[in-house]
């Protein structure tokens, strides 16, 4: 079924902006760009001398014009410098502009990459990683083919075509410059029609390239998983569905390129076989000499190769521009957490946090807070305790701003979180999360992204705070040991350990511990819970706990259930007052004893 029209006026005005939004970074560099534009007009005149010289040198040849031998020495001369004026300048203008374009795609994928690392949470939580590279690989090598193609192969055939032109139909009439129009009009006709009907098929042809990369980066991140129920096989069957069709998309493009470059071989054939027939009849008639006949052959050929390569550029363009319609599309996407025109930084060193009436859901059929509010006093230790689902680790990320609330607000030293500037307030949060992720870089440089300046005595000492020190000399490479991918050559508690060192190291204002010590057998547990309780005064802490016991010290506790707050006191008060909490703790000392008996 055809596509209505404004769907189509709506595509190709998204691709004319697309090439609005590059044209600024192509002149960036003004003085190389002009420089490159330089040489390409010399390359191009150099070309268009170039059969001249051979149609002067044949005619000097010619024994019944009694030409001097010095006459086609110089010409033969004359020739050779113009072929390496052609050669040299087309290399300086690709190496003058080469410049131009990798500056160009060097600053486009920093923005992207800056663009996505500012996007909302929820943004990363739904995208799929191997499809979203692809898009940003495959869009920055279009934005080199679309410079490289367009503004030196398309431009300047394009001008030479018209120079040609106009040379025939001064020097030769009408008829050889009607063919030239005739099988330019033709060519290009075709050339666009069958390209337009191959889109689809490269499309197909994306999608299904970006899908079998999807499926296997996520089965590879899930190595550990697919090996625990033994489902290599069933692994390999989805890849390979996806690969199958991959292989059916390949095949229909491939087809249809091969119909497409068939129908561009006949056009030049049957056009190079006209004008070459109207050449030897005007040699025939005495109109023209055989220079003008080699003239005419070699102004054809120049101009049929790169109108052959024409086709190609097109095809290419048309790629490159559906590939940085993609990436660009990225760069519009916008974030759902927005930072106002005057917003004002987090300056308080010992802040103080109030939840006011808040209530939160991720969608509007599953709420999670429901009118939630309490506060932490500047250096207070707060603990969250609640049955899995309750919203605790929800509290975390409405605090650092992932997320806004959809009722009610959070305040920090009496400033909602939405006046504050983003950056300034999760610099001063720092959380061990439940869920430690690293990178796959060493120890040292996992511990010192807490603070990239930090120095090496800080890093240790934070280090000793979160007791990695006699793991870490144990290690025949110490501090340069590689963590692996997500960090998986460390064990939960190790990489839980490293966590914690990070955000020691980072010193912020603000304290938030999830789950922090899940992970971690009791007797590491304890030597922790007591550096976490040294490094926690002069801090303000959200302690975010499933394990009772290691919230017993807090100030407060408080008590969630099925997004409520039910409870809030002190441990001995909660206790005493025999509801949800003092049920919870009854179960987990029970599981306590028995886990010792029968350690026992």
């Amino acid at each position: 079924m055809a596509k209505p029209l404004a769907t189509d006026i709506t595509n190709l005005n998204m691709k004319w902006h697309v090439l609005k939004l590059l044209v600024p970074y192509l002149f960036e560099y003004k003085g190389y760009t002009f420089l490159a534009f330089a040489a390409l007009g010399i390359g191009k005149i150099a070309t268009i001398a170039l059969p001249f010289f051979l149609k002067y040198i044949v005619d000097a040849l010619d024994p019944s014009l009694n030409a001097l031998v010095v006459v086609p020495l110089m010409l033969i001369l004359a020739y050779g410098v113009a072929r390496f004026m052609n050669v040299l300048f087309g290399e300086v203008r690709d190496t003058l502009f080469g410049r131009v374009t990798e500056r160009m795609i060097r600053r486009i994928s920093l923005q992207t990459f800056q663009h996505l690392h500012g996007l909302d949470l929820d943004f990363h939580l739904n995208r799929r990683t191997g499809g979203l590279s692809r898009d940003i690989e495959r869009g920055t090598s279009g934005i080199s083919y679309l410079m490289r193609f367009m503004i030196f192969n398309i431009l300047p055939t394009l001008l030479e075509l018209a120079v040609v032109i106009s040379i025939f139909l001064s020097r030769y009439g009408v008829a050889f410059a009607g063919v030239i129009v005739a099988a330019l009009v033709v060519y290009v006709c075709f050339s666009v029609m069958a390209t337009e009907r191959r889109t689809q098929y490269v499309r197909e042809m994306n999608q299904a390239d970006s899908a079998t990369n999807n499926r296997a980066i996520d089965s590879l991140l899930n190595y550990e998983t697919v090996k625990y129920f033994t489902n290599e096989a069933h692994e390999a069957t989805l890849y390979d569905r996806e690969l199958a069709n991959w292989e059916r998309a390949k095949q229909r493009n491939r087809l249809s390129l091969f119909a497409l470059n068939g129908g561009q071989a006949l056009i030049v054939a049957a056009s190079m076989t006209a004008m070459l027939w109207l050449a030897a009849r005007g040699v025939m008639a005495g109109g023209m000499t055989l220079g003008d006949f080699v003239l005419i052959n070699t102004f054809m050929m120049q101009l049929f190769i790169p109108l052959n390569f024409l086709g190609f550029v097109y095809r290419e363009i048309k790629g490159a521009l559906a590939n940085i319609e993609n990436l660009f599309n990225l760069l519009r996407v916008n974030s759902a957490i927005t930072e106002a025109p005057d917003a004002v930084p987090l300056t308080a060193t010992l802040p103080g946090i109030r939840f006011e009436q808040v209530s939160f859901g991720y969608s509007p059929e599953r709420t999670i807070l429901r009118d939630v509010s309490f506060s932490i006093a500047p250096g207070e230790k707060v603990a969250v305790v609640g049955a899995s689902g309750s919203g605790k680790s929800t509290l975390v990320k409405l605090l650092f701003r992932f997320y806004d609330c959809q009722q009610g607000r959070i305040r920090i030293n009496g400033q909602d979180l939405r006046e504050l500037q983003v950056l300034s307030l999760r610099r001063a949060i720092g959380i061990v999360p439940q869920d430690t992720v690293l990178f796959n870089d060493t120890l040292y440089n996992n511990v010192l992204f807490g603070r990239p300046d930090a120095s090496e005595a800080d890093v240790w000492e934070a280090i000793r705070l979160a007791q990695l020190e006699t793991f870490i000399h144990l290690l025949p490479q110490g501090m340069q040991t590689m963590v692996g991918e997500r960090g998986l050559k460390l064990s939960g508690g190790e990489k839980q350990r490293v966590a914690i060192a990070r955000t020691m190291l980072k010193n912020p204002a603000i304290l938030v511990f999830d789950e922090a010590t899940s992970a971690l057998d009791s007797h590491t547990e304890r030597g922790i819970l007591e550096a976490l309780r040294e490094v926690s005064k002069g801090h303000t802490s959200l302690v975010i706990a499933h394990r009772l016991s290691t919230v017993v010290d807090a100030d407060r506790i408080l008590v969630l259930d099925h997004g409520c707050l039910v409870e809030s006191g002190s441990h001995q008060a909660l206790l005493a007052a025999g509801g949800h909490y003092a049920a919870m703790w009854e179960v987990q000392q029970r599981a306590q004893e028995e886990e010792e008996l029968l350690a026992s």
